[in-house]
């Protein structure tokens, strides 16, 4: 049991806060519809018996509320849906049943909470997450252009796609249809639009990695191969505190461990769980295809991105390497398809990024 004498469940949503307190002293319950707003929800928890807590589901309206309450002082819990467990047999769900069950899970404590990020941390995550919604994006726009080609039969034979050479090849088609002219004009423009975008928003993560806030971490991250600027930042703003983890236990926060049922002798294991954070994950199983590759003399980019590092750094960072690529051959040696190698491989890396990124100089 806690020691508030109030413990708060709120049902957040876009336009309305259904709250549900309980007084463990007296037995009474405070029930509220109050509008959105951080203020009122602050005005309106002050006035119940204190000492107070508070908690309500993580979701789409943010954290704003949660730091809010905090800065007031009053403990504030932010849930984990996908850990709350609901009984089978219960049936009826409303917003004041799910506030005043999330009240008394909290009395007990037995609220699943999620890291708040800070206002800096979430200030990188919006511009990291923004420029991985332009990288969709302008895989979409380019598949509309192929795809468009392919139906008129014009397709490119003079090297790799989307290249220099491929955009100067785009430039020289012409139509007679003026429907289909327009169409292809309109989708190589959104092709070359978001373009510049992505360079822009890759030239402000340029400036936000180099901010002292993230820069030590994220030369660190960078140190191994297969990630450079753009995810050593991604993977610094969406991890953010490294020291709540483990080496082992940071694979299973990313998704990257196997499903698992077991019961007495038996033992099943299935695919990864996908649970946790989806960028971070993404981020990895990508940088770890870079160890499919032959260990080589390091990169002149790789070298550059070392050079500054303390040595106990960069040894690390060359252990990785090594142990990675060695785990990838091993296991392809095993006849494992790659993408299975590749999320095996990133689990790993995970707990290497880990390493570097709670190691002392």
């Amino acid at each position: 049991m806690l020691s508030e004498r109030t413990t708060v469940g709120l049902d957040v949503h876009a336009r309305s806060v259904v709250a549900e307190a309980v007084d463990w002293a007296s037995g009474e319950v405070f029930t509220q519809r109050l509008v959105p707003a951080d203020e009122v929800v602050l005005d309106w928890v002050r006035q119940l018996p204190g000492p107070v807590a508070v908690t309500y589901e993580a979701g789409p309206t943010g954290f704003g509320l949660a730091r809010t309450l905090t800065g007031a002082g009053i403990r504030t819990v932010v849930v984990a849906p996908s850990k709350l467990e609901r009984p089978p047999g219960d049936r009826v769900k409303t917003d004041r049943r799910d506030a005043r069950r999330l009240a008394r899970l909290l009395h007990i404590g037995e609220v699943p909470g999620v890291r708040v990020p800070t206002v800096v941390e979430e200030d990188a995550r919006d511009l990291v997450r923004a420029r991985e919604a332009t990288r969709a994006d302008l895989m979409r726009a380019r598949h509309r252009v192929s795809k468009l080609l392919l139906r008129h039969g014009i397709v490119y034979y003079g090297g790799a796609a989307w290249t220099g050479e491929h955009d100067r090849w785009l430039r020289t088609q012409r139509f007679d249809s003026p429907g289909t002219r327009a169409a292809f004009d309109e989708a190589f423009d959104t092709v070359l639009a978001t373009l510049a975008r992505r360079d822009r928003l890759d030239e402000a993560i340029t400036v936000t990695a180099a901010d002292p806030v993230w820069a030590p971490m994220v030369s660190r991250l960078s140190a191994v191969r297969g990630i450079a600027t753009l995810t050593g930042l991604g993977l610094a703003v969406e991890i953010g505190d490294w020291d709540r983890f483990t080496g082992a236990s940071i694979g299973a926060y990313l998704g990257l461990v196997p499903v698992e049922s077991s019961s007495g002798t038996s033992r099943a294991q299935g695919s990864i769980t996908k649970t946790g954070n989806t960028h971070a994950r993404r981020l990895l199983v990508e940088a770890a295809w870079h160890h499919q590759r032959p260990l080589r003399a390091p990169s002149k980019a790789l070298t550059a991105r070392r050079a500054n590092l303390p040595p106990a750094v960069r040894a690390r960072a060359e252990a990785a390497d090594r142990r990675l690529h060695h785990r990838w051959v091993t296991l392809a040696a095993r006849k494992k398809r790659p993408t299975i190698i590749a999320v095996a491989v990133a689990r790993e890396l995970a707990g290497w990024c880990w390493s570097l990124a709670t190691m002392s100089d």
